[in-house]
């Protein structure tokens, strides 16, 4: 009878490490198989990208003018601001993505808007140290109501409509590895 318990001890044991396996391997398909939902960590090329929130911008009123200082939409289009952190948990320096898209359901790509510099709320990709982020610790995005660094998106109204509307986050250059998908919470 002891050894029939061990038999059944170590069956259940193998059971429960085959479970916990499996849940690993899904966890490294998040983003790939199918889009995440905003709000989870996902890794590109040894950092971890973070969709915060997804909103529409308008330029009409604070803060939303503060984020961006260009020409406003054009009548038929919406501005979204897609606010997202980057971090480096690793122990390497590791270079952030400026390879990103938007796709509705109908496969029709945007790309986002480009930001100058001096906008201190905007995404701005660069190598990042260990334990460093976009955007900075402390930094007027970081400590925002977003807590994120925005991507600016152009979108026709029409095209709001086609929904999932995905982000795919593309490694850079040169880094390789998995694109990784967030759904848009629209």
């Amino acid at each position: 009878m002891h050894a029939t318990r061990r038999l059944a001890l170590l069956s259940l044991l193998a059971l429960v490490a085959a479970g916990a396996a499996a849940c690993g391997t899904d966890k490294d398909k998040v983003g790939i198989e199918e889009p995440a939902r905003e709000g989870l960590r996902l890794p590109v090329a040894g950092l971890d990208y973070n969709v915060f929130i997804t909103r529409q911008l308008n330029l009409r009123i604070p803060p939303d003018k503060d984020y961006y200082r260009g020409p406003e939409q054009r009548p038929g289009e919406a501005l979204y601001g897609v606010f997202l952190q980057v971090c480096n948990r690793g122990e390497r320096a590791a270079r952030a993505t400026d390879d990103f898209e938007v796709v509705d359901n109908q496969g029709n790509v945007f790309k986002p808007t480009p930001l100058p510099r001096s906008n201190a709320l905007a995404y701005h990709p660069r190598t990042l140290q260990p334990n460093e982020c976009i955007p900075e610790e402390g930094s007027i995005a970081q400590q925002g109501p977003t807590a994120g660094a925005m991507l600016l998106f152009r979108l026709p109204l029409a095209n709001t409509e086609n929904r999932p509307l995905v982000l795919v986050i593309r490694p850079p250059a040169g880094a390789g590895g998995p694109e990784r998908r967030i759904k848009l919470d629209l």
